[in-house]
């Protein structure tokens, strides 16, 4: 037990302790906690080490250290504690991720040590819907993806990804990688695409999920169809498809400078109820 202000990597037998502070926060949380459920917090199956920062004697704050460094419930002080670390390890992440005030914090204290930074997305509203579209009818034909149609939606993938990113998710290892997490959503039934004569219409998946809520990731529409409402009328039929079978509350986050996607999201009933931060590098 840590009686004074200290951060150290958690190890399997903090698992009780961590998933109480994950879950303190189940929206802003969801990503990181629904890793942390399936594999704990060995670093080998979780991807990556989960820091902890103690106050008091109890675990109050977390940072998750793999291939994106994400602050979870992060106090200012331990902000520091981890930038702290951050800097002995040096960069491993390709990206800073998470809520908006910490992790814009973490970076204000890493950025001389780690920046220039490639991109950096101070403001990226997170939006949450409770409830089915009451205005937007969901897209019938909107389904889940079949295990055998990964070479049908891998495609669209890869498309998303390198429009929202701005670099291919096969640039490092062929896309390994990328296609083991995209064969996962698939598998899992969390992946969602309008399918025509073979191409994606539209699609998005349901990246990360608990018991208390879910996030959607991935949105795209074929750019020959922009325009049409078919985000809107897809997303509605995701909306659907994730209160139903996955969690009571949908979430998810979206660059302020997208004002159409900001607009289509609210119109399918999402409202703003915080921020995220993303560095890319």
């Amino acid at each position: 037990m840590l009686t004074q202000p200290a951060t150290r990597v958690l190890e399997p037998a903090d698992l009780g302790a961590a998933l109480a502070v994950l879950e303190s926060a189940p929206v802003e949380n969801a990503f990181v906690t629904a890793r942390v459920q399936v594999a704990g917090l060995d670093p080998w199956r979780l991807g990556g080490e989960m820091w902890g920062w103690y106050s008091e004697g109890r675990l109050r704050s977390l940072c998750y250290s793999g291939a994106n460094l994400v602050p979870l419930c992060a106090t200012p002080e331990a902000v520091r504690a981890f930038a702290d670390r951050a800097r002995r390890t040096g960069r491993r992440c390709s990206s800073i991720v998470g809520p908006a005030e910490p992790t814009t914090e973490l970076w204000r204290l890493l950025e001389p040590s780690w920046g220039p930074a490639r991109d950096v997305r101070a403001h990226q509203p997170l939006m949450v819907a409770e409830a089915p579209s009451s205005t937007v009818a969901p897209d019938p034909l909107v389904r889940r993806v079949r295990k055998d149609e990964m070479e049908v939606i891998m495609p669209a993938c890869v498309a998303m990804f390198t429009e929202e990113v701005g670099i291919s998710p096969l640039a490092n290892d062929g896309g390994l990688l990328y296609q083991a997490r995209v064969a996962e959503l698939v598998g899992s039934g969390r992946s969602f695409a309008r399918i025509e004569d073979g191409k994606v219409i539209f699609k998005a998946e349901i990246g990360a999920a608990t018991r208390q809520a879910c996030q959607i990731q991935g949105v795209w529409v074929a750019p020959e169809h922009r325009g049409k409402g078919l985000s809107e009328s897809g997303m509605a039929a995701v909306l659907q498809y994730a209160l139903a079978d996955v969690a009571p509350v949908v979430s998810l986050y979206v660059n302020d400078y997208n004002t159409p996607a900001r607009a289509s999201y609210r119109r399918v009933g999402f409202q703003e109820t915080g921020a995220f931060m993303s560095v890319l590098f």
